[in-house]
């Protein structure tokens, strides 16, 4: 499967300074199916979880938006 980031993805990505490998790594562990997908994943180096938006379609996955789950928020 093709990893792709959004613009906003990559804008997001540069605010919390999350590395794109660690994106892609999260990424390429994953086995997701066609549709709208909202990854919640504790990564080392972050003190809170990172979540990552996602649209897969046609084996293109395609990043729409990550960024740290902040404190007080519940998902």
């Amino acid at each position: 499967m093709k990893i792709k980031l959004s613009r906003h993805a990559k804008r997001r990505a540069k605010l919390y300074k999350i590395s794109e490998s660690v994106i892609f790594d999260i990424l390429e562990n994953m086995e997701l199916s066609q549709g709208k997908h909202e990854i919640i994943k504790k990564v080392e180096g972050f003190k809170f979880p990172l979540i990552i938006v996602v649209d897969i379609k046609n084996d293109i996955i395609t990043v729409i938006t990550n960024y740290p789950l902040r404190k007080g928020r519940k998902r």
